[in-house]
């Protein structure tokens, strides 16, 4: 079995992956740990992962980071703790204004060495517009910690965002809507406006091959040089037609009156 190694006096702290994935698979056993993450080993890595970039010891990662709606987060008493912790904080001041008044404010006043302090602000009037006054769960139990911890997160994210490592606090986070799962893409054809278009078309013959025309009977054409020609050639009876091509003339049989044409 492996063996976890002391560090410190805090506690274990897995020193390998090895010893770490036998830490969390541990501790996901156990009833100790958030009912978020029993039976979880993976989610115990992911959160004892984020507890070491923060500064946070495993079993206070456990107890202070979760998960909600989808967005890592931290609760408000670890962030405050985790700023102070840091050596850049000069200190952190809360309290309320406008008390006993219809919007009282809560205020934070976040200070960090070599620059101005932070100052955030937040009303009932802004709880309002929120739509988080009077919404059922801590708002309507705790209303003026709720307003506490939304002006806290907001000074503190801005003063010391290298500290909390881009973390809201999980009061914040428990305010946004979940996130809804994607919807499944409807691949069903969307039907046509007209039934009409729904008819598949028959499927396309191929054109027929059309027989080329016949072409006209060949006209027999004989030659006659003009020296040939003698008187009974000359003759309508033997001679239909001629037609003289330069000095060569062209007799076509079955013509009635003969004739010539000179070609230029």
């Amino acid at each position: 079995m492996t063996q976890l190694t002391t560090t410190n006096r805090q506690g274990f702290a897995p020193a390998t992956m090895g010893e770490a994935m036998e830490f969390s698979k541990m501790l996901a056993e156990s009833s100790m740990v958030p009912r978020a993450y029993q039976g979880k080993p993976q989610d115990i890595m992911v959160c004892v992962q984020w507890g070491y970039e923060l500064g946070l010891a495993p079993m206070q990662a456990l107890q202070n980071i979760a998960v909600i709606n989808g967005k890592p987060s931290v609760y408000g008493d670890a962030m405050m703790a985790l700023v102070q912790a840091s050596p850049v904080c000069e200190g952190i001041d809360e309290h309320i204004e406008n008390e006993g008044t219809p919007n009282p404010v809560a205020v934070c006043i976040a200070k960090r060495k070599g620059r101005n302090p932070v100052i955030a602000r937040f009303s009932v009037e802004d709880a309002k517009r929120a739509g988080l006054w009077g919404k059922q769960g801590p708002w309507q139990a705790y209303p003026k910690r709720m307003l506490q911890m939304r002006a806290r997160g907001f000074a503190l994210r801005d003063a010391f965002p290298d500290v909390l490592k881009g973390l809201i606090t999980a009061e914040e986070a428990a305010d946004f809507p979940e996130e809804a799962k994607p919807r499944e893409r409807d691949v069903t054809p969307a039907k046509p406006a007209n039934p009409l278009d729904a008819i598949v078309p028959p499927p396309s013959l191929p054109e027929p091959e059309l027989e080329p025309e016949p072409l006209p009977e060949p006209i027999e054409i004989e030659l006659i040089h003009v020296d040939s020609l003698n008187d009974s050639a000359e003759s309508a009876e033997q001679v239909a037609e001629l037609v003289v091509l330069g000095d060569w003339p062209l007799m076509v049989p079955g013509k009635e009156q003969p004739f010539s044409v000179h070609a230029s």
